[in-house]
Parts: C-alpha cells; structure tokens; sequence
C-alpha cells in the first residue's frame, strides 16, 4: 500500500520560508516521479513542481526563482523548499507520485496515482 505523508506545513508572514517534506512508502520511490500541487479555497488543484526520476525539474511559472524541490532516494522523500512566500501560495499542499520514466513533466494532476493527505500552508501579509 502507497503512503505518502506531508509534513511542514504552517503560518508564517510574508517573504519567510518553509520546507515541506513528503515521506513516501510502499512504492520504488527511486522509480517515482514526485510532485507538489496546491488547492487554494473556491479554487482548482493547481501543478507547483515536479521532479523525474532522472532529478530534472520543473515549476509553474509563479513560483520559479522562489521554490525549490529535491528529493532524497534514500530517504524516501522529497521536499519543497519555499522562499519569499506570498499570500497568494496560501493553499493545502499534496505531495503525489507517479510511476514513470518518460521525459515529459507530469503538469497534470491525473497523472500521478497516488496523493497524500496535505499540509496548510498560510501566508499573511
């Protein structure tokens, strides 16, 4: 059985950091594609980063320069570290996985098979 669990979520003021984290188990994490995608109140799941399994990257327009995602293989986890946070990147954040190899970013939510419960994230201004 695939778990993934969040993990740093919280409230801070704007322009600090946070780092999220997400352990997974139960799947070939090294296989894995991870990804960070957000749910704002009254708004859709929308895409924040992914990383392949190859390490390769990649972000939605509105957070690059400012977050940055990693993972570790033999931890099993992967992490989104967030700078200069804005009251807008308010949101739950779900850690996801999907099995694949391709080279393609995997941007879409139904794309990944498997989600975590989520962690608030709260940015006052």
């Amino acid at each position: 059985q695939v778990q993934l669990v969040e993990s740093g979520g919280g409230l801070v003021q704007a322009g600090d950091s946070l780092r999220l984290s997400c352990a997974a188990s139960g799947v070939t994490f090294s296989s894995a594609t991870m990804g960070w995608f957000r749910q704002a109140p009254g708004k859709e799941r929308e895409f924040v980063a992914t990383i392949a399994r190859s390490s390769t990257t990649y972000y939605t327009d509105s957070v690059k320069g400012r977050f940055t995602i990693s993972r570790d293989n033999a931890k099993n986890t992967v992490n989104l570290q967030m700078n200069s946070l804005k009251p807008e990147d308010t949101a739950v954040y779900y850690c996801a996985a999907r099995i694949y190899s391709g080279r393609t970013p995997s941007t879409h939510s139904y794309q990944y098979a498997y989600w975590g419960q989520g962690t608030q994230v709260t940015v006052s201004s």
